[in-house]
């Protein structure tokens, strides 16, 4: 039986997804909502774009977007911006740029903040997929924080990796070459008018027939002006048929596999941690983490004393 809170977010009720996201970003019963959400999941496609500061990430997906709702296909948007040192939130906020979008019930917009986790991508960014996903959005964009090769971790989550460049980027491309190079199904050389960008491209494309893929899939070297739209419709079409190649390759079978693996792990992380918080006293790990600043011990040492005491006590309460 559906519970009464759960039912608007399935029929797609705005206030109830947001709600749902609030309480997913604030870990506020979150767990409760994602066990009834979770068996109405699995139908949406999850998009990645990364990418540099500046390369017009957030104008691509705007784009995107757009012309997913030419096609009436329903699309979520989680935009990934740097945490606030002082707020602990989105120091972007709501994008100002994709509001043009907002005003469509068919696109459903979220700035979420990383709180400082590596690899570009929040915590509670899974979780909120989970929301969108049972809400029926059938495309999900996760737009990354973009700080360069910590973004590997988007692969982990997207089916299909975008990662966007700039023309002559020549540089930054042999940088990346060791991590963001290796994740892109796509690769998107935007601004594509300036001086450079035939050259980029070649470039990419060099890098790619240096390398095979498991998986089979050629990654696509596609250039783009977003703020014209330029190239956008061939890029979308290359995104579907890319999603279209793992289904019929089984290779989406494979990545569903690792990411249900990947979230399990997570969890038991992070439900280890809150355990941890709880049988161990703030005084005890200020104590610890005195003891580690002047040298007393080692942090390795001081995470294995920690583990004892908890496992002590844990035997204790039984």
């Amino acid at each position: 039986m559906i519970s009464e809170h759960v039912k608007p977010i399935l029929d797609g009720e705005i206030r109830s997804v947001a709600r749902a996201l609030s309480c997913v970003e604030n870990i506020d019963g979150a767990a409760e909502l994602l066990r009834e959400l979770y068996p109405y999941t699995g139908e949406a496609r999850i998009i990645g774009v990364t990418g540099s500061p500046g390369t017009g990430k957030s104008t691509l997906v705007e784009q995107i977007a757009r012309r997913y709702l030419d096609r009436n296909i329903r699309t979520g948007i989680i935009a990934v911006d740097p945490t606030s040192p002082f707020s602990g939130g989105a120091i972007l906020g709501d994008r100002i740029r994709m509001q043009s979008l907002a005003t469509d019930p068919r696109v459903f917009i979220r700035s979420m903040a990383t709180r400082g986790k590596m690899g570009g991508l929040s915590s509670a960014v899974d979780d909120a997929l989970v929301v969108l996903d049972a809400a029926g959005y059938d495309r999900l964009i996760v737009e990354t924080v973009g700080v360069g090769q910590d973004e590997v971790d988007i692969v982990r989550t997207a089916d299909v990796t975008v990662v966007v460049l700039l023309p002559g980027a020549g540089d930054e491309i042999q940088t990346f070459k060791a991590g963001v190079m290796e994740i892109g199904d796509i690769f998107v050389v935007n601004k594509a008018d300036r001086e450079g960008a035939e050259r980029t491209a070649k470039e990419v494309k060099a890098l790619i027939a240096s390398e095979k893929r498991k998986e089979g899939w050629t990654p696509v070297v596609i250039r783009t002006i977003a703020t014209t739209g330029t190239g956008v419709d061939e890029l979308v079409d290359t995104m579907e048929r890319c999603l279209a190649f793992q289904a019929s390759s089984g290779s989406r079978s494979l990545k569903e596999l690792d990411s249900a693996r990947r979230r399990l792990v997570d969890r038991v992380r992070e439900l280890f941690f809150l355990e941890a918080t709880t049988l161990v006293s703030e005084a005890e790990w200020d104590e610890l983490a005195e003891r580690i600043q002047k040298r007393k011990i080692d942090p390795y040492t001081a995470a294995e004393e920690l583990l004892a005491r908890i496992k002590e006590r844990e035997g204790h309460n039984d």
